[in-house]
């Protein structure tokens, strides 16, 4: 420890101390988040392709990951795969000179590979907030050596984000309780309970998440549902083995004694655009809360 008392050559040696440390960590920041304008991109995970887009630098993306949809003019760029199940012979393969990550990219096993090739690496953290979608725009923008426009994009979707939430305010005895079903695989219902991108914009288009016992997505049994008493069904739109029809969903004994089956009311939604809290995060929030309410998006 540094002290008046250890006299000057100790101070002076302190203090050389201290500047290298804050050096060193200067340097590491960079490092993590290499300023480079022209650096060609590898964007894995929706919202930070999505990002990568909205900033204008659609055209260094070399390629992306299978999540990453959006614009519809990315899909014509290599898919490196699924984001949680990345090879690094498959990542590298495609040769970027900066990759772009949402967490949860893995497996970390995949990761410290990636990580260790001559290849910067950033990682944008998951947001659940307003706050949270500003910060992997600054996060992205650093990146990519373009801060100003991602200043401007961070004040654009903070605009929409407030006045999109102001729009969906209801008073509490107003808010309908909606159910998120995540999949019907196997009978089997995986729901959203809090903490989660699902939980978050229920709240955010002015509805009460039906579930609020546990946190994340897990399976809840039939009684679990009947004591929820979801006004509304909300699932993604989408096919496959995590989808099921209305006639389906509706015949499921967890729901059909629920007040949702009795008005058959089920919201499908572009599962990007509702849970991807990104720049069009705003636009999901509108489009919920038409649903749930029957107003204007």
């Amino acid at each position: 420890m540094c002290s008046k008392s250890t006299g000057a050559a100790i101070v002076a040696l302190c203090t050389s101390m201290v500047g290298a440390f804050v050096a060193l960590a200067v340097s590491a920041q960079q490092a993590e988040t290499p300023a480079n304008p022209h650096a060609e991109i590898l964007s894995i995970g929706s919202a930070v392709t999505e990002i990568v887009a909205a900033l204008g630098q659609e055209h260094r993306l070399k390629a992306r990951d299978t999540t990453s949809t959006h614009p519809p003019s990315v899909q014509d760029l290599p898919d490196v795969g699924y984001m949680r199940a990345l090879s690094p012979e498959g990542v590298l393969s495609v040769g970027p000179s900066l990759i772009i990550a949402g967490e949860g990219a893995g497996p970390p096993e995949a990761l410290d590979v990636i990580r260790a090739a001559d290849v910067a690496f950033v990682e944008v953290p998951d947001a659940l907030t307003t706050d949270g979608i500003l910060h992997k725009i600054d996060i992205v923008g650093d990146a990519l050596g373009v801060p100003e426009q991602a200043d401007a994009l961070a004040a654009k979707v903070n605009a929409e984000m407030q006045a999109a939430m102001e729009d969906a305010r209801r008073p509490d005895a107003d808010k309908k309780r909606v159910l998120f079903v995540l999949s019907t695989q196997g009978g089997r219902i995986n729901a959203s309970g809090t903490g989660t991108a699902a939980d978050a914009i229920i709240r955010m288009a002015g509805g009460v998440n039906a579930i609020s016992d546990f946190e994340g997505y897990k399976q809840v049994t039939d009684e679990a549902i009947g004591t929820a008493a979801p006004d509304v069904i909300l699932m993604m739109d989408r096919t496959g083995d995590h989808a099921a029809d209305d006639d389906a969903l509706f015949a499921m004994p967890a729901i059909r004694l629920t007040p949702a089956a009795q008005d058959r009311a089920v919201v499908r939604m572009d599962g990007l655009l509702l849970l991807g809290f990104g720049p069009r995060t705003a636009t999901g929030i509108r489009q919920l809360n038409a649903a749930l309410y029957g107003t204007d998006s």
